[in-house]
């Protein structure tokens, strides 16, 4: 019976975590939302997070500020910050031997000459890439609401 406190503290915390909390706690100005409305039809609504409270998001649509209210909202889904630079920088340098059966001038050798001596060689290509942004992940599904 010693465990009883222990495993009913733990489903008491359970029990209290809201899902608005993580809605909350994405704080960083300008993440980028898709918030499904309850009875509302596609497309969602793309917006840039700007502040969540208790009882509403405020998020910026184009160039207005908006304020959409907790209980209307089925889901938010959002793309999360990269991780790293999505800018990618390649150098690739390849070194070999070069060798001819031509002389100095591209002629091919007569018989009897000597072929000229190997030569070193070595080429390189620069390359860079810019990723695309990372897709968007569930961040908050209202209680109740269809999967």
């Amino acid at each position: 019976m010693p465990m009883l406190p222990q495993i009913l503290c733990l489903i008491l915390t359970f029990a209290a975590d809201d899902p608005w909390d993580k809605v909350r706690a994405a704080k960083k100005t300008g993440v980028e939302m898709r918030i499904y409305k309850k009875d509302a039809q596609p497309p969602p609504i793309q917006a840039k997070l700007d502040e969540a409270t208790a009882d509403s998001l405020i998020v910026v649509v184009k160039d207005a500020q908006v304020a959409i209210p907790k209980d209307e909202i089925e889901r938010i889904d959002y793309r999360p910050p990269p991780t790293n630079s999505r800018v990618t920088r390649e150098t690739k340098t390849t070194k070999g031997v070069y060798h001819s059966a031509a002389d100095s001038q591209g002629q091919p050798m007569a018989k009897g000459k000597t072929a000229p001596p190997a030569a070193a060689t070595s080429s390189s290509s620069r390359a860079v890439s810019i990723a695309g942004k990372p897709g968007f992940e569930l961040l908050y599904r209202a209680k109740g609401a269809s999967k």
